[in-house]
């Protein structure tokens, strides 16, 4: 058998290590050409960044072929390439900062630090979770501590506010935002939760206007999402986060039950406490005035970063002003909020549109490993994983575009900070053992009852599709 898994594994590893190496050489000619740009020279630490990034992908391929032989083989190239156009970005916006003096900004030294700690903690994934359905003993503990890290920026001496949101903690002297680990806790909550009550959830209820409703008795679970997403709204005045943790409940809800009802009823939900929050709270109401006319000399001063954001977007052109050549430091928070903006203003159209595709692809693996994985917790928490990064896209990139408002969500693997670069690592990490569940040659056989639930916990959790006819699989 070992014989057989090394010979039908073996494509994809080879692959994988191919991938791993352009997305290597992508990265260190970018970081190259950031330096030439701006200071027509190379980089001095050119040669230890390229090694050190050739050592972190052949780190995380050696952990795959340990731990996890038939994972899709573009899902860590995608996140290794993300991340080092990123670093790119962030040091091209840090040079500008230096040249003309205008603002302080991340260090893209520090960004690598990060990216090492994230793939560290990726590889620990890959190699201490050796069954993700281990995952679903857990459901209610996940929930718990998603509850507990969303709400500590709440907390007096602990939490802080920046730009009109209270999202950060401070530790020690380093921040960190607790939401970006949260919504890994609440994917797993809910994909357990789900998975285990979907049958009831999908009961038809009364119709109103011709959508058919869950039975009353069913209600509670959304109510209860959406008075955390409220509490979020409120005390942390966070459109974004409270967006993204309602939404990823309500298509988790959706990919569960397969009712369209449900995204009607969480549009509704959320709809009138955003518009209750865009007339009464100054910072939101800002943002939104901003998004309606943000170049009027009344707006001018409040919407001066968005401004500049649109102008560096038109100044990109087709093809950019070049890696190094463009002027990202008139935009504040250009390595962060708006990187963006930063990127496409020196690649142009082409540069932001190949960056959405890749975005694009990311997403598509992890549907894909959604749809491939035989029990139902697994197709959940990688849909409900998938979600979170095309949601965290949209609602970065349709804000700095000016397709929705503006909100704090950073763009996943690419801005400048830590906490996300690492919780976005971890995500990769889960996402490449659920793809490994779900093409490995075991995945298509029908197994037994969840890992250490008992006798009853298998029920619900097999294929959504045809709940009464498979049951959860048995650890490998």
């Amino acid at each position: 058998m070992a014989t057989i898994v090394s010979y039908t594994a073996r494509p994809r590893r080879i692959t994988q290590a191919g991938l791993l190496i352009l997305a290597v050489l992508t990265g260190v000619t970018a970081y190259a050409l950031v330096g030439l740009g701006r200071y027509e020279e190379l980089p001095a630490d050119l040669m230890q960044y390229a090694i050190g990034a050739g050592i972190l992908a052949l780190l995380l391929q050696i952990a795959v072929m340990w731990r996890a032989p038939y994972a899709d083989p573009v899902i860590l190239p995608l996140v290794m390439l993300l991340n080092m156009l990123g670093i790119a970005t962030i040091e091209t916006v840090h040079a500008a900062n230096e040249v003309y003096g205008l603002r302080s900004s991340a260090s893209a030294d520090r960004q690598m630090l990060w990216a090492v700690v994230g793939a560290a903690l990726c590889i620990g994934v890959l190699v201490l979770l050796k069954d993700h359905r281990w995952l679903r003993r857990y459901t209610w503990i996940f929930a718990v501590t998603g509850a507990i890290l969303l709400l500590l920026p709440l907390v007096p001496g602990l939490g802080n506010a920046r730009n009109g949101s209270r999202i950060w903690i401070s530790i020690a002297g380093n921040s960190f935002q607790p939401a970006e680990l949260a919504k890994i806790a609440f994917a797993i909550f809910f994909a357990g939760y789900l998975v285990s009550r979907r049958d009831t959830l999908a009961l038809a209820g009364p119709k109103v206007l011709g959508i058919t409703l869950p039975r009353w008795s069913d209600f509670g679970p959304i109510l209860v999402a959406w008075g955390f997403a409220m509490a979020v709204l409120v005390f942390q005045t966070d459109l974004g986060t409270s967006l993204m943790f309602f939404g990823l409940f309500v298509a988790m809800l959706y990919v569960a039950t397969d009712r369209l009802s449900w995204l009607v009823i969480g549009a509704v939900m959320f709809l009138p406490p955003a518009i209750v929050a865009a007339t009464q709270m100054s910072h939101v109401r800002t943002r939104l005035t901003c998004w309606l006319d943000p170049l009027s000399s009344e707006n001018y001063s409040a919407c001066g970063q968005i401004s500049a954001g649109l102008f560096g977007l038109a100044d990109g052109g087709l093809v950019g002003s070049g890696l190094g050549a463009g002027r990202p430091d008139v935009v504040p928070h250009a390595d962060s909020d708006f990187i963006f903006a930063s990127w496409a203003e020196e690649t142009g159209m082409i540069g932001a549109f190949a960056l959405l595709l890749l975005y694009l692809l990311l997403v598509q693996r992890a549907i894909r490993a959604a749809v491939g994985i035989s029990d139902g917790f697994g197709t959940l928490l990688a849909g409900g994983l998938g979600f979170v990064i095309a949601l965290q896209v949209f609602v970065v990139v349709g804000g700095v575009t000016r397709v929705i408002p503006l909100t704090g969500l950073t763009l996943p693997f690419l801005a400048a900070g830590g906490s996300s670069l690492v919780c976005n690592w971890i995500i990769a990490g889960i996402l490449v053992r659920l793809s490994d569940a779900a093409r490995r040659p075991a995945a298509r056989q029908v197994a037994g009852a969840v890992p250490g639930s008992g006798s009853g916990a298998g029920t619900g959790g097999g294929t959504l599709r045809r709940p009464a006819t498979r049951t959860e699989g048995a650890p490998a």
